[in-house]
């Protein structure tokens, strides 16, 4: 175990050198949500979830969604690290006559749902989940949402509906950063307390350390409670990796970082020797 989660660990921090490097190429994007949640993201691509870059379509794949879909760069690094598109693709992030937006884009490999529009990944995701309990077939649907997200009702009747269906296939992921586009998701619209919300809708959730690999893993990999959905609520901080964008709403998406990448660059410069890891 001890020597997964270092193995992991560098992934994602070779995710965060990944991510600044095509920002920068870019000049647009947002790192913010991105960087807090590429330590679950490193772990549901190389290690948890049943997914292969050679048969991105194979009917027994265990199906994920980013519904905070601006944080697309991270899902995006994640898809080139593991082999679903190419450094040379992943380059064109954002430029002209790319299939790599600002949201993430069905045209893109591994890519399960177009996500832009906040709030609608979760009623997707409950979809496939159900679809997979009629067809008796044993993929699981994984779901990520920003916490900022959460706020849109449609969260919560799907929240609902899930546990009504007993959806116990379907784990939902929050990325609790705690800040939004606006601010900070206390300040906006009160979240808290979050866990019991979800809890009182039915669900299991597991709270975690969202930068803890070992934390990540175990839930995860815990098995699903027989006709109950599971929330992780991964509690993180935005930025995380890059020192001045840590917890500052002003990171959360933009072209300011072309202004410090250089600052950027070398936070994450050292990473770089991580690629080898990559097909190891």
């Amino acid at each position: 175990m001890t020597d997964l989660v270092i193995k992991l660990e560098n992934i994602a921090n070779y995710g965060r050198y990944t991510i600044i490097k095509t920002l920068i190429n870019s000049g647009l994007g947002h790192p913010g949500g991105s960087l807090s949640a590429i330590d679950v993201l490193t772990a549901l691509y190389f290690e948890v979830m049943n997914v292969n870059p050679k048969d991105p379509e194979a009917k027994d794949r265990d199906r994920f969604i980013l519904s905070k879909g601006h944080s697309s760069i991270g899902l995006c690094s994640i898809l080139c690290m593991k082999g679903f598109i190419s450094e040379d693709e992943l380059s064109t992030f954002r430029k002209n006559n790319s299939n790599l937006w600002g949201h993430m884009d069905i045209k893109t490999p591994g890519v399960e749902m177009c996500t832009g529009s906040l709030g609608h990944g979760l009623s997707v995701g409950a979809g496939r989940a159900l679809a997979a309990k009629i067809d008796k077939k044993d993929y699981r649907t994984f779901v990520m949402m920003g916490d900022g997200e959460t706020q849109e009702g449609s969260i919560w009747e799907t929240a609902m509906s899930a546990a009504n269906f007993k959806l116990d296939n379907l784990i939902g992921i929050v990325d609790r950063n705690r800040i939004q586009q606006c601010g900070f998701t206390e300040d906006v619209m009160a979240l808290e307390p979050y866990k019991q919300k979800w809890e009182s809708f039915g669900w299991r959730v597991l709270e975690i350390d969202g930068h803890n690999m070992k934390e990540i893993l175990e839930a995860l990999n815990t098995p699903a409670e027989k006709d109950t959905p599971t929330l992780i609520l991964s509690n993180t901080i935005k930025g995380k990796g890059i020192s001045f964008m840590e917890n500052d709403n002003n990171w959360h998406g933009g072209g300011a970082i072309t202004k410090f990448a250089n600052e950027a660059m070398k936070e994450v410069e050292s990473f770089a020797k991580y690629k080898e890891l990559l097909d190891g």
